[in-house]
């Protein structure tokens, strides 16, 4: 049930009727009429533009529109009022009937209600973390991890099939550091002196991987060049720090369905394949690059590269895919990677980047649309940077990794589904700021604890029912007289849940899972406001004397509580059963 998608259909249904008898023109475009919450919840319960966005189309004025199309909104059951307001805007009041409805929708669908079929089953590929394989997440990588799990579970509920990928950077020079360092830590288990040079990788999460090293190969690597072990050591390193990075995802509840690796790429003949197609559009060409912008010319060496000619497709310069001594640039493999997806049969792809991957956005973007001619669209999502603080001081050192603070750090502070729930309170484009203090406190202005208490309370009120004998399952609870549901306050909050499965269409189709963490929030909010008010009005409390009155009442708390556990659902976090 989704009853501003139902409204709308009434309104473009009444509109078509219009366009027969001749009173607006016939085939006017009505792609852009909408039906939404007013400004002002004082002007009914829903807007609608259309005569606003059809009056210059159709040479007319907006109001003789609005004046024609209000009475035949009218004249179906649920809309009790259509009135006109300023200039040819619509506002429309719905019957009690409405909300009743509401209420008992949530309770026979569950945690499937506001459940879209607007993606149609359209395949995605959410890559997201793709973190290097060098030490354990960090603070930055937690967000990235939390704000794609939740897109891709908001994009599964609003109708698409979703693939989460992982993409492993195990091609580059980092991962032959990382060996480099596992050496050291395997020279150290052997008693060995050792130091960290070079921008070798000391934190002591590497002493493990070291002592493991000496159980599998003994002293067979000591006083050995690196040609006898860096092959080696580099695989079994690589192995170990995805473990560890598995080990952290699972700390925040997320499951990749892919990895997939960079280093498979190499000698697979499939980044000259993804090469020779863009090659065969005329796209590959040997060049010289203008130097930087900043650069001065006796700091410049023109050189002549193999160059992929993204200008073609909107990025600001091209791009060289092949070094000087014929390896492949870092960009060569990633193209061949998004090639790879396209052909897996996605039909469209979304990445989320770190801060630091700005710059990467047009490159990518522009070798998609070419390497598709268009036809899969390619979505990179920037996560900005996390202020972890505590105490008022910011935190950015962790012993474990030696030089910046882990996603297990956080985890450990405050908790899985605190962790998300806040990394969630800000567009993924905005800094966020982690007050670790703050997001433990019980209070209203901590949205993680107020979304929480509201479900914890809802538990309470249905402990407290079924101790008195009151019936509190969901299927009695759907049988119960609703119409019991007649004051306004009751309707405001049935109404709220009423926006669910529009909030959840707007949010997968701007990609934005913070949305759904705001509007929980209200929806808490909107709660707690009317368990308070029923302290002054008795008639508003959820339990009463009268057993049936307290079944619809109980009713429309239980609705609250299964909207509540399937947003969090969308963010991962589990509902509280009972604050402690």
């Amino acid at each position: 049930m989704n009853i501003f998608a139902d409204i709308r259909a009434l309104t473009l249904t009444a509109l078509a009727d219009m366009a027969r008898d001749g009173t607006i023109p016939d085939g006017l475009d009505t792609g852009n009429v909408a039906v939404e919450p007013p400004r002002d919840a004082a002007h009914g319960d829903m807007a609608t533009n259309a005569a606003m966005v059809l009056a210059k189309p159709a040479g007319m004025k907006p109001r003789d529109i609005a004046e024609a199309l209000a009475p035949r909104l009218t004249a179906d059951p649920r809309v009790e009022a259509a009135e006109v307001a300023g200039p040819g805007f619509l506002n429309i009041r719905l019957s009690a009937r409405v909300w009743q409805d509401t209420v008992a929708a949530v309770l026979a669908e569950g945690t499937d209600y506001g459940r879209s079929d607007m993606g149609a089953g359209r395949k995605v590929n959410v890559e997201y973390v793709s973190a290097n394989p060098t030490g354990p997440l960090h603070v930055g990588h937690t967000r990235g991890a939390v704000f794609g799990d939740a897109l891709a579970s908001l994009l599964a509920f609003a109708g698409h099939e979703v693939t989460r990928e992982y993409y492993i950077n195990d091609g580059g020079a980092q991962v032959d550091v990382l060996a480099r360092s596992v050496y050291l830590r395997y020279l150290e288990a052997h008693g060995k002196p050792v130091e960290f040079v070079d921008g070798t990788y000391p934190g002591d999460y590497l002493v493990p991987v070291g002592e493991a090293l000496k159980a599998k190969v003994g002293d067979a690597y000591l006083d050995k060049g690196e040609q006898y072990w860096l092959d080696e050591v580099r695989s079994f390193a690589t192995e170990a720090m995805m473990d560890l990075i598995r080990s952290d995802l699972a700390l925040l509840g997320v499951e990749m369905d892919v990895f997939s690796s960079e280093k498979a790429l190499y000698g697979t003949g499939r980044i000259e394949a993804a090469i020779d197609t863009l090659d065969a559009k005329g796209l590959i060409y040997r060049g010289t690059l203008e130097p930087p912008k900043g650069k001065l010319p006796d700091d410049w060496e023109p050189r002549e590269q193999t160059l992929f000619r993204s200008t073609a497709y909107g990025d600001d310069v091209d791009r060289p895919i092949m070094k000087s001594d014929g390896s492949w640039t870092y960009f060569a493999p990633d193209i061949a990677y998004h090639y790879d997806k396209t052909k897996r049969g996605f039909d469209a792809l979304i990445d989320v980047f770190g801060a630091d991957h700005g710059g990467y956005v047009k490159r990518m973007k522009a070798a998609v649309a070419a390497l598709t001619d268009g036809a899969v669209p390619l979505d990179i999502k920037l996560t900005q940077l996390v202020r972890l603080t505590r105490g008022g001081e910011q935190l950015k050192m962790s012993k474990r990794a030696g030089t910046f603070v882990t996603l297990s750090d956080v985890v450990e502070m405050v908790g899985r589904d605190v962790t998300r729930f806040v990394m969630l309170t800000r567009k993924n484009d905005a800094p966020l700021d982690f007050d670790v203090d703050e997001v433990l406190e019980q209070s209203k202005d901590n949205p993680v604890w107020y979304v929480q208490y509201a479900h914890a309370r809802i538990m309470s009120i249905l402990s407290k029912a079924s101790e008195s004998g009151i019936n509190v399952s969901d299927a009695d609870l759907a049988g119960a007289d609703l119409t019991h549901l007649g004051h306004s306050a009751e309707q405001a909050l049935a109404a709220k849940l009423a926006e669910w499965p529009r909030l959840v269409e707007i949010a997968a189709r701007t990609q934005e899972p913070h949305r759904v963490a705001f509007y929980l929030y209200d929806l808490a909010q909107a709660l707690h406001a009317h368990y308070n008010r029923g302290n002054e009005e008795p008639a508003l409390r959820f339990v009463q004397d009268d057993a049936e009155i307290s079944r619809s009442k109980i009713a429309l708390a239980r609705a609250v509580s299964i909207v509540i556990a399937s947003g969090l659902g969308i963010l991962g976090v589990e509902p509280a059963q009972q604050m402690r």
